[in-house]
């Protein structure tokens, strides 16, 4: 009898798994706890920007839904590195300046392309994965960004008209 009290205690401090091995989410070899728990509060709803002059700041650490624009409407300031299929229709710009340089994530819930780019030149991505059937989320990016400076972050190829975004510094940086 003694002993169920002391089983009981022992259960209670075993930590749960966050995913469940029949969640698709649990599949990315990063650890993307931050970003899930991002995903999991109210996004901040923005209209993304057709051309630069219109395009919305964004900031890390919070949950962006961008309504995006008709593909042909917007005026990269570099082309898409990617080309996707016709039905890969939407798109939109937003600016990003971040306080300290380093590698930083960008965390999309859609198959969707971002390209950042710095001075007319789309930066190289360091590293990205993606998991099918998950959108909380299903894409993540990491880009090298500079201090201080202002970045364009370009979406392109979304199948859908709008896009949740975060972006996040990647641990251990």
């Amino acid at each position: 009898m003694m002993r169920l009290p002391q089983m009981l205690l022992v259960l209670a401090a075993v930590p749960f798994a966050p995913a469940r091995a029949d969640d698709p989410c649990s599949a990315f070899t990063w650890d993307v706890r931050h970003e899930r728990d991002l995903f999991g509060k109210d996004a901040l709803d923005l209209a993304s920007g057709k051309a630069l002059a219109d395009a919305p700041a964004l900031a890390p650490e919070r949950l962006y839904e961008l309504e995006l624009r008709a593909q042909p409407e917007v005026s990269f300031a570099a082309p898409p590195s990617r080309v996707w299929p016709k039905e890969a229709t939407y798109a939109g710009l937003a600016r990003l300046t971040v306080e300290a340089a380093g590698v930083y994530r960008f965390a999309l819930d859609q198959p969707a392309w971002v390209d950042v780019v710095v001075n007319g030149a789309v930066l190289p991505s360091r590293d990205s994965q993606g998991r099918s059937g998950c959108n909380a989320p299903h894409k993540l990016v990491e880009f090298a960004l500079p201090a201080g400076k202002p970045v364009t972050l370009e979406f392109s190829a979304s199948v859908t008209p709008s896009l949740k975004v975060t972006v996040t510094r990647s641990p251990g940086q």
